[in-house]
């Protein structure tokens, strides 16, 4: 360890960071021109040879050029990921958006209908599995 001075150790150490650090822009990129639907196929093409052949130039000149608009579809990309996921948390407790009712409301409302005669246990148990189903 004498012949590897702590600071040659912090110097490994802080190029080791940047280099993962450019990796994830590197595929951050990347995953961006596959993203962007603005962009067609020759579009895309021509910036991921680019961010290929020529890379730290061309994700550079990509964040410069594109860096606005790729926050933009980040920021866009989370708010369709919450909604989906409010809205399977509302299909799962049963809590629909206004308009809509859950199944527990509807077995409710048949098991009035057949409590009062409207319809017959043979109808009841069908429109149950239905809406179990």
């Amino acid at each position: 360890m004498d012949d590897y001075p702590l600071l040659n150790v912090f110097w490994t150490m802080l190029w080791f960071f940047l280099w993962i650090m450019w990796l994830f822009l590197l595929f951050k990129v990347i995953t961006d021109i596959f993203r962007d639907e603005s962009l067609h196929g020759w579009g895309k093409a021509g910036w991921l040879i680019f961010c290929i052949l020529l890379p730290f130039l061309g994700v550079f000149v990509y964040v410069i050029a594109r860096g606005k608009s790729m926050g933009q579809r980040d920021v866009k990309q989370a708010r369709d990921s919450e909604a989906a996921f409010q809205d399977y948390i509302r299909k799962t407790a049963g809590t629909a958006p206004a308009g809509g009712g859950s199944a527990t409301d509807e077995l409710a409302r048949l098991a009035d209908l057949k409590d009062k005669g409207a319809i017959t246990a043979e109808e009841f148990e069908k429109a149950k599995s239905k809406v179990l189903s």
